[in-house]
């Protein structure tokens, strides 16, 4: 038999995007696209599923993968890493064959189990017990095998009390519970995760990196999409990176990693919205500008630990009655939430507002931070833009103090000391 658990050649998987549909603007226009809709709507929909290959790609055609290629042997836990589209989610549904590849081929020995989004494979009108036998069969798996791992998967879910409840009742945390029970204790060969672990809190979250070790350990197979690099270093072997649905790194974990965090992909420095009509917010606040500046004489570029940071939002203020507040929360990469500040409640005259969050030199650790930007006002709606930011700290000087691995903590503040002698040697023998 093989030790190649998967093998992907030059798989490629290309969608049409925007069809979009003329709007009649007199009556007689109106009448004949009506008498006229069944057509076009076959059309439309043929248009989907069918492309003309003569070598060059209209505007509404994307390739989610242009020529993937790469091997997992048995038993390898392989990261599978990149920024927001690059084509990561869809290269594991064409692994679970749930769409089929435009061109190229994915050859898969062995039995599958995948995770790839909320509730993956339950059906919402069945129990929690219906859908885990369910699920099992669909694995291949027996009556008795189930029965013998059922106990295991509901006490490793933590939904017991709701085990006979209709899925559809079920909140996305607890499907994703039930969902990775029942992925990763039924035995399969390889197992397929995509980024739904994030949905759970922190303490299910370590119980399924643990698991995912366990099924490792076992000579199973995993592959692991995430946005958690140290959930990637410390469960993977091996990571692969794409960018624009082309694979762009294959190798040992820390040196993609590393390469991945040092490249622009990490970054969002800055973002402008000139049209009101397409910047988010509401018929209250619509933003006009969000950015990572610094003072003169640092680089923009490198933001290091001893760089002091602005963040700057700037938006349209639609209402001039109600008091207003910012709110800000900084996560790390692992989903921490570094801090959660809070301006001063306060009525603004309508127009532009511009509000700074001051970050000192020496308080950040070396990470990649992402930005929660919330505007509240009282007694209206406000608006919320998760990620409207993302920037990277550098470590200035990690082995400056004889520290040569990465500086623990969510925070490295530069805190005040007071040190100072409090006896002589000679007082020393009353120790001795």
């Amino acid at each position: 038999m093989s030790d190649i658990a998967i093998k992907v050649q030059n798989l490629s998987k290309r969608y049409r995007i925007g069809l979009k549909e003329e709007m009649p603007d007199t009556l007689v226009g109106a009448m004949t696209a009506w008498l006229k809709s069944p057509i076009a709507n076959f059309r439309q929909l043929r248009k989907l599923s069918h492309f003309s290959d003569n070598g060059h790609d209209p505007d509404d055609i994307i390739w989610a993968l242009k020529d993937v290629s790469f091997k997992v042997k048995q038993g390898e836990v392989v990261g599978i890493i990149g920024r927001n589209g690059a084509g990561k989610s869809t290269l594991l549904k064409i692994l679970s064959r749930i769409p089929e590849p435009t061109s190229g081929r994915a050859i898969i020995n062995g039995r599958v189990s995948s995770l790839l989004e909320v509730g993956t494979g339950f059906h919402p009108e069945l129990t929690g017990r219906e859908n885990v036998y369910l699920n099992g069969t669909v694995l291949g798996m027996s009556k008795i095998e189930i029965d013998r791992k059922f106990d295991e998967i509901v006490d490793f879910s933590g939904v017991e009390k709701f085990i006979d409840t209709p899925v559809k009742r079920y909140s996305s945390g607890m499907q994703v519970r039930l969902a990775f029970a029942v992925a990763a204790h039924l035995e399969p060969e390889i197992l397929l995760v995509d980024e739904v672990l994030a949905v759970g809190d922190a303490g299910f979250q370590r119980k399924c990196l643990g698991k995912m070790g366990e099924v490792a350990k076992e000579g199973r197979t995993v592959l692991f999409v995430s946005h958690n690099m140290t959930a990637v270093q410390t469960l993977c072997s091996r990571a692969i990176r794409i960018d624009e649905g082309h694979l762009m790194e294959n190798g040992e974990v820390n040196q993609v990693v590393a390469t991945y965090l040092n490249s622009n992909e990490t970054k969002l420095l800055e973002q402008h919205w000139n049209d009101p009509q397409t910047a988010p917010g509401n018929e209250n606040a619509k933003m006009v500008y969000a950015g990572v500046l610094t003072e003169p004489g640092y680089d923009i570029n490198h933001l290091t630990i001893e760089t002091p940071i602005n963040l700057v939002f700037r938006f349209l203020n639609f209402r001039s009655a109600n008091l207003l507040y910012l709110n800000l929360l900084l996560y790390n990469q692992e989903n921490i939430c570094v801090f959660n500040t809070v301006s001063k409640k306060q009525s603004y005259p309508k127009g532009i507002v511009e509000g700074i969050c001051q970050i000192p030199a020496h308080f950040l650790n070396d990470n990649v931070y992402t930005v929660w930007f919330l505007i509240h006002y009282l007694g209206a709606d406000g608006i919320s833009i998760k990620n409207i930011l993302t920037f990277e700290i550098h470590d200035a000087n990690r082995e400056g103090l004889g520290w040569y691995g990465k500086w623990a903590g969510v925070v490295r503040p530069n805190l005040e000391w007071s040190l100072r002698a409090t006896s002589s040697y000679s007082n020393l023998h009353h120790y001795e």
